[in-house]
């Protein structure tokens, strides 16, 4: 059913600055990741996303296409970003019936809470397939792609394309990896590969006119990953560890990404942008709710959260 657009753009964006655009969005299922589809298409952009769950993609892409009268999105189920043959028959069926690739959001990810002593091979090796191959993937299937709207719609800094803008990446990543963070090994070190690729992305390909930036989210109300990550019973006492007091929405990450999609994100290239209302800041090593370092030394086992290792692997 349509939503309101308060929760997921805010009112200060021009309507129709994506018109005749497309983005391409990997975990586009997922609470942030169709928040910042839904904003594109509410904009004006048409959209494809994709993801391992049919019923839940396709659903998914027949709800943000309410966003907009007359608007297109393509739901495509049973891809997978680890593989590279998956990813390109996902962008060339996107570029067939929807005309190209403007944008591309890469989302797919994956968590869960586990010590390095509860962390098996496999399960640390799942996490980096996921987040750093699939990233690669995904850059590897659609760069031709960006390159070319990259081309056709140049900016000069001083006067807006005529045609709008294109040509842009943009990787959900996470701060962990600033400062450390028990429990989530996997994922800091995931992390920190997708922010290398990105910058070396804006290195090779900044001068063929692509933009590729990192948004970092902190602790996000109402997503997958609160819901699974953290004590139900923590809530409050995480707001205290945060300074501006609380956790942020999902309208907030889509701000950030028009941002860096529109014409004022122009010069902003090989960025990470943090949006955690400074939270990274007064990073404390108490993960979801699990003090520190209490609950390593007593090596006990990740419960009562739904993300979580039941035994050692």
């Amino acid at each position: 059913m349509p939503l309101p657009k308060h929760e997921y753009v805010s009112d200060i964006w021009k309507d129709g600055i994506f018109e005749n655009k497309v983005v391409f969005c990997t975990g586009g299922a997922g609470t942030i990741c169709s928040a910042q589809v839904r904003a594109m298409v509410h904009l004006g952009a048409n959209a494809c996303i994709i993801g391992r769950n049919v019923e839940k993609t396709e659903k998914m892409a027949t709800d943000i296409v309410t966003a907009r009268q007359g608007a297109k999105v393509l739901g495509f189920g049973s891809v997978d970003v680890r593989s590279i043959e998956s990813m390109q028959t996902a962008v060339e069926k996107c570029v067939k019936e929807l005309g190209g690739i403007d944008f591309v959001i890469a989302g797919a990810a994956g968590n869960f809470l586990a010590s390095i002593n509860q962390l098996s091979t496999n399960a640390f090796k799942s996490v980096m397939d996921i987040d750093v191959l699939g990233s690669y993937n995904t850059v590897k299937a659609t760069l031709p792609h960006l390159v070319t709207s990259a081309g056709k719609h140049k900016s000069d800094g001083r006067t807006a394309s005529p045609t709008g803008t294109g040509g842009r990446i943009i990787f959900i990543s996470a701060t962990f990896h600033y400062t450390a963070m028990p429990l989530q090994t996997h994922v800091s070190v995931a992390k920190a590969g997708v922010d290398a690729l990105s910058n070396n992305l804006a290195l090779e390909f900044g001068p063929r006119g692509v933009t590729s930036n990192v948004i970092a989210p902190g602790p996000i109300a109402g997503t997958e990953g609160m819901e699974r990550l953290a004590k139900t019973d923590d809530v409050a006492n995480s707001f205290k560890n945060i300074p501006l007091g609380r956790w942020g929405t999902v309208k907030e990450i889509s701000d950030a990404t028009i941002f860096l999609f529109s014409d004022a994100g122009n010069y902003v290239n090989g960025q990470a942008l943090v949006v955690d209302g400074a939270a990274w800041r007064a990073q404390t090593p108490n993960m979801g709710g699990f003090k520190y370092p209490d609950f390593l030394l007593g090596d006990e086992v990740v419960t009562g959260v739904k993300g979580g290792k039941k035994s050692k692997l």
